[in-house]
């Protein structure tokens, strides 16, 4: 639908990184949350560098990055209409120059068939059905609809030679994640996202290279909350994840 747009009235807007970033969401489509801001915090992008947002949605992640790396060369790819326009408005509305092209990645529009130094993307981890969301763009930017390969293989066509592609991804897609990376990338770090300590991983970031050889790495996770259960309404975060949740830090040298 070219030039949808979501009204005016079914937009709330929301704080981001204590509030240096204002984005438009849709309050009852899909909304970005922690996993947008984790997601920029793993890209090691430095100033001057490229990078490719697959299924960038609202720009979360992107306006994230942008937040700590000053001076990058942004683009970002959005099936929706309604959501690439409004990664348009809040690229405007914060300042960020942000390119933003309509399109699938496994038909990816020609204005964005080159070379990125940096790949990264959030892609849909729920299987068909799996959420029960009438809102048609909700249910599309949550449901899986190409598998998780797909989209390695998008952004490994899409890097430059010693370029990242930065992940987050259910920890139950580990297994197709490695299976997508040969032969194009390697290098690969693993960080499991764990919500308490001693919880299972749910998440899961990968950051691979295009062309890298180093032994693979699986890190010990990153746990999210302090504490065995919230205990009154107040964050709990992990200071740690707060840096990065709140004060939009990278992630520490350690996590490389």
């Amino acid at each position: 639908m070219p030039g949808a747009t979501f009204p005016d009235e079914a937009l709330s807007d929301d704080k981001f990184l204590c509030g240096k970033l204002r984005l438009l969401q849709p309050v009852k489509g899909y909304r970005a949350a922690t996993d947008a801001v984790l997601l920029a915090a793993a890209c090691p992008a430095v100033p001057g560098q490229t990078v490719l947002d697959l299924g960038c949605g609202a720009g979360a992640a992107s306006f994230c990055l942008a937040s700590r790396v000053p001076g990058l060369i942004q683009s970002g790819l959005e099936l929706q209409p309604e959501y690439a326009d409004l990664a348009r408005r809040n690229a405007a509305r914060n300042g960020i120059a942000f390119e933003v092209a309509e399109g699938d990645l496994t038909r990816m529009p020609p204005s964005l068939r080159r070379d990125f130094d940096h790949v990264i993307a959030n892609p849909p981890w729920y299987p068909p059905g799996g959420t029960a969301s009438p809102v048609r763009q909700r249910a599309t930017a949550m449901q899986v609809r190409l598998p998780v390969g797909e989209w390695v293989a998008a952004g490994a066509r899409r890097l430059a030679p010693g370029g990242w592609l930065t992940v987050i991804a259910g920890a139950d897609s580990v297994p197709e994640l490695l299976a997508a990376l040969s032969p194009k990338l390697g290098s690969a770090t693993i960080l499991p996202l764990a919500a308490r300590e001693g919880r299972e991983a749910l998440r899961v970031i990968l950051r691979a290279r295009k062309g890298g050889r180093a032994a693979f790495r699986l890190l010990p996770p990153l746990v999210i909350h302090a504490g065995e259960a919230h205990t009154g309404d107040r964050e709990h975060y992990s200071p740690l994840a707060r840096e990065i949740l709140r004060e939009g830090a990278a992630l520490p040298a350690a996590f490389s």
